[in-house]
């Protein structure tokens, strides 16, 4: 099973999973970084690690609709089988949705329902919840909108401040994400028919 990781920013969801992929720690083969930003550092991790990277921007494909169209066929070139988001700041859609249906994963680090979309652990903060969260979901139509997978609270405590609220977010995201992809694509490898299974049919 070939799986692409789409990220925009800095990447540290993308290198934690990306050793775990290259350590055989999580089934099937990281076979690209997708990035729509191509300064991201999220692409020096890649390259670091030896992961294979594409990069496009809509600016440079004309059009929202254009852009989703050249990265679906970048997709199909590459043979990807699965889809995980990490910290990809762009909406889904047109034909990556309709032929990845139940095969885009994301990670939003709050505890959905509460604050989607961006900014979400500021937001949290500024509003002096004594909670927050991180929430691994699949992907709809809608603004981090689709099934939720799996879910993990995370305090706020009286002596944080936005950063370091940040940054027990991001380390619980560290610990959550991987086991539940993990997860999720050992179940679908299990379901998949064999060779003799796809011969028979």
């Amino acid at each position: 099973m070939k799986v692409a990781i789409f990220a925009s920013g800095n990447g540290t969801n993308f290198e934690v999973l990306a050793k775990k992929f290259l350590k055989h720690e999580i089934p099937g083969q990281l076979a690209l970084l997708f990035c729509d930003h191509p300064q991201a550092n999220v692409i020096e991790r890649a390259k670091r690690l030896g992961v294979t990277w594409a990069s496009l921007t809509v600016k440079e494909c004309g059009g929202k609709a254009e852009y989703e169209r050249r990265v679906y066929q970048l997709l199909i070139e590459k043979k990807i089988d699965f889809i995980i988001l990490a910290g990809y700041l762009r909406v889904i859609g047109g034909p990556i949705l309709a032929n990845y249906e139940g095969r885009i994963v994301n990670l939003h680090p709050a505890y959905l329902p509460e604050y989607p979309g961006l900014h979400s652990i500021e937001r949290a903060f500024a509003d002096q919840r004594k909670q927050t969260g991180v929430t691994v979901h699949y992907i709809d139509a809608g603004l981090d909108s689709g099934p939720i997978i799996a879910q993990k609270h995370v305090p706020i405590l009286p002596t944080d401040t936005a950063k370091s609220l940040e940054q027990r977010v991001h380390d619980c995201e560290h610990q959550l994400y991987p086991a539940v992809v993990k997860q999720i694509l050992t179940n679908l490898l299990e379901k998949e028919p064999t060779k003799n299974e796809k011969s028979d049919s």
